[in-house]
This record gives structure tokens, C-alpha cells and sequence, in this order.
């Protein structure tokens, strides 16, 4: 299957197959590893605030991290981002590592290793390394630290250079990915700005390392990076860059302690339920978004919703198509609702195919098909999902529906519609 489609998240699919057969597949296996590796970035961002501005920067960052809406999205989903954003943590953690003085061909060697599976992930994630490359400028790090970033960098990239080459094929992929706009960008300039307040309170100086010299470069090169892709190839999806919101917790610790302290001028007894306070206050704010990302309504893109609809609508005999054909995922997922439903476009299985998409038959076929059903259950996006037909193939489809069939019911729930076509009766 990875020759055709998802080679991208070949690892990540290998390292589910192996826990499955483990553990057994479930909801809980799944999920579980993100989970985890949230824990992982969390206790990364903690040490590195604890290393670079004290106890009360690294608690306030830790838990920041857990609770930054994204973050709390991605770490219920059974996707790599979470994980990707763990080893971003731990590989900014080593390089700090480094430049305080540790043990730098063992901590080096961790550095590549761990970049490169999080490359094995997600290569976008290689945009991590332009920002240590930036602090390491920042903090004027020697010649010898430089090279020996240079070599661990070039090692990583060379390893996941293969995957890169072979996905660049299958980058219709992400062709439903709209084109960057102005309103896209304001998200990015909150954080940017956030984070810019939190470098001001760092105070960070050339030459020194700071929390400021590492955590605004971990959050701006690759929000920056990913906007300037997205300007040759509409790329601009904020899971791609999820691992950058271990710079912006950072800087929100820089300014919690900058708020404790400020609080101390008049109150130091005050001053020791700032953090707690404010983690409560935000919890508690977060508290609606956090419960909706958590519900059925944040899932875009429901299957089994779509699958539901089609069970209760269907009559036997009845044919069943796909618009385009990633959405026989529907059909995949609860092959049960489809029972007695004929795909009338299919002619080879995914599961023979080795695709998740299948092999239709040529646009002539799939039109003779059609016109010789009575009835048609279409599968399709929802209109506000919805983008025009590519394919041959699919724009057949619409066309014969449009000119020989008529709607007799349509379903759309989250993400997906549903229609039934009934064959229009021949003029006189």
C-alpha cells in the first residue's frame, strides 16, 4: 500500500502494527502512545525551562504544554504529531545538553538519532533544525559545537532523504489543502506574539543562552518555515508544525514567573499562589474547548456517522458510489452497513490493490454502469468540504447523476453527505 499512498506515515503505521499485535488492536492502544509522548514534551519543556531560567519557568512551561489547546487535540489522536512533537522536546532538551557542557559525542549521537525519527514521522519536522540552528547563533555557540550540529543535522537528513524523495510522488496527497490566505496567518502572529512578550521579559542577551534563545526560535522557524512552503505548495495545516509548541510554552513559563514576580513586589505570600491560580483560571477557561475536542462534533470528517446513514437509506440492490474515491474509506471502515450495495465503480479491491482508494473502471464503463441502476447511493463531502472533481472518473459521476438521476434524500453529518439518486423516468 505505502508504494501508492501514505508512504509518509510508513513508520508510524509499522510502530501501530507492532503494538497491535502486542496489546491487541483498541481505542486505548491507539491513543495511548500519544498520550505518552504529550508526557514526554511536557517533562522536556519542564527540564528546559529548569535548565535555562529556573524551577518555577520549567513548571510553568510544563504545564502549559498540556494544556495548549492543540496539543490537547493531538494528543487524544491516533496520528504521529504527538509524537513528533515528544522527540522535538527531548532532541531540544540534548542540545542544551550540549551547550552546558555535557558529554557531547554520546548527547550528539542521540541529537541525529532522535531527529531522524521524528523526520521518519513527519519531514516536516526538519524544520526544528533551522531553529537550533538559530540558537545556536543566538547564544554564540563555538565553531566546534557549529560543526558538530552541521554533521549530526546532515546525518539525520540524509537518513530520511529516501522518504522524502519517494513521497514528493504522492503529493496529491495533500492537494486538498486550500492555498494560503491572510486570515490563515493570524493564529501564527498570536503565538508569535506571545512569544515575542515572553522574550522580552527573558531579557535574552547575545552570547547567553536563555529560555528566549531557545524557546522563540523552536516556535518561529517552523511556523515561519511551514508559511513559506506553503507559498510554493499549499502546505499551511498546524498538526505539520504541532512539535513548535514546545518554544511557546516555554515562553509562556518566561511569563508566568515574570508574573509571580511582579505580584511578590507587594505580596510574597501572593506570590506562591500566582502559578496555581493561574493554571486553575486556565484550565478552567480552557475547560469548553477542551470537552468539545474531546466530542464526536470535533471530528470533521466522521465515517462512521456517514456509514450509519447509508445503513438506514439503502435497499437491497442497490448501487453505491464514491465522490472521489478516498471516500470509500466510508465503506472500509463499516463494511456491514454496506451489505447487499454494489460499487458500481470498483473494479479491483483496495485490499487487492494494495490502495485505500481501490482501481475504478475507465469513465465510459462507470457512465454504462450508472445508467443501467434504478437507484444510487452517493458518498461524498459535505459541501463546505467539498472540492471540484478531478478526476475523469468523478466528474462522469457527477454528470450521469445530474442528467439521468434525481435526489430523493440527502444526509450530510459532519464532514460527509449521503444522497439516494432514483433513475428519472424516460421522456415520451
Amino acid at each position: 500500500m505505502l508504494e501508492h499512498v501514505d508512504v509518509v506515515h510508513g513508520l508510524y503505521y509499522l510502530f501501530m502494527h507492532g503494538l497491535f499485535e502486542l496489546f491487541g488492536p483498541s481505542t486505548t492502544v491507539l491513543r495511548l502512545p500519544s498520550v505518552l509522548a504529550v508526557a514526554v514534551g511536557a517533562a522536556c519543556v519542564a527540564a528546559l525551562g529548569g535548565r535555562l531560567a529556573g524551577n518555577a519557568v520549567g513548571l510553568g512551561g510544563g504545564i502549559a504544554f498540556g494544556l495548549l489547546p492543540s496539543v490537547q487535540f493531538y494528543l487524544q489522536e491516533g496520528r504521529p504529531y504527538a509524537l513528533v512533537a515528544g522527540g522535538a522536546g527531548l532532541s531540544t532538551l540534548l542540545l542544551v545538553a550540549v551547550l552546558q557542557g555535557r558529554n557531547r559525542k554520546t548527547y550528539w549521537g542521540a541529537y541525529s538519532l532522535v531527529v531522524l525519527c521524528c523526520a521518519m514521522l513527519n519531514w516536516l519536522s526538519l524544520l526544528i533544525l533551522p531553529a537550533h540552528l538559530a540558537t545556536l547563533i543566538w547564544a554564540r555557540a563555538a565553531p566546534r559545537v557549529h560543526a558538530c550540529w552541521a554533521v549530526a543535522s546532515a546525518v539525520a537528513t540524509a537518513g530520511v532523504s529516501p522518504l522524502i524523495w519517494f513521497s514528493l510522488g504522492q503529493s496529491a496527497q495533500v492537494s486538498w489543502i486550500p492555498p494560503l490566505t491572510w486570515h490563515m496567518l493570524i493564529g501564527p502572529a498570536v503565538l508569535l506574539a506571545i512569544a515575542g512578550l515572553g522574550a522580552l521579559l527573558d531579557g535574552p542577551r547575545p552570547g547567553r543562552l536563555s529560555a528566549a534563545t531557545v524557546g522563540l526560535p523552536l516556535l518561529a522557524v517552523p511556523q515561519l518555515g511551514l508559511i513559506g512552503l506553503s507559498l510554493v505548495k499549499p502546505l499551511f495545516v498546524d498538526r505539520y508544525v504541532l512539535f513548535s509548541m514546545a518554544g511557546l510554552a516555554l515562553m509562556i513559563g518566561v511569563i508566568l514567573d515574570a508574573g509571580a514576580r511582579a505580584v511578590s513586589r507587594w505580596s510574597a505570600s501572593a506570590s506562591r499562589w500566582f502559578l496555581p491560580a493561574a493554571v486553575l483560571v486556565s484550565s478552567i477557561a480552557l475547560l469548553p474547548q477542551s470537552l468539545a475536542k474531546r466530542s464526536p462534533d470535533s471530528r470533521v470528517d466522521d465515517v462512521l456517522s456517514a456509514a450509519a446513514q447509508v445503513e438506514r437509506l439503502k435497499r437491497t440492490g442497490d448501487a453505491v458510489l464514491f465522490v472521489p474515491a478516498a471516500r470509500r474509506d466510508t465503506r472500509m471502515v463499516s463494511p456491514e452497513a454496506f451489505t447487499g450495495l454494489h460499487d458500481i465503480a470498483l473494479v479491483e479491491s483496495p485490499l487487492r490493490s494494495g490502495t485505500l482508494k481501490g482501481v475504478e473502471a475507465s469513465a465510459v464503463r462507470i457512465r454504462e454502469g450508472l445508467l443501467a441502476e434504478q437507484r444510487v447511493i452517493l458518498v461524498t463531502d459535505a459541501p463546505e468540504a467539498a472540492r471540484p472533481a478531478v478526476s475523469a472518473r468523478d466528474r462522469m459521476k457527477n454528470s450521469v447523476l445530474r442528467e439521468h438521476f434525481t435526489p430523493v434524500a440527502d444526509e450530510q453529518t459532519r464532514g460527509r453527505r449521503v444522497t439516494v439518486y432514483e433513475r428519472l423516468s424516460p421522456g415520451p
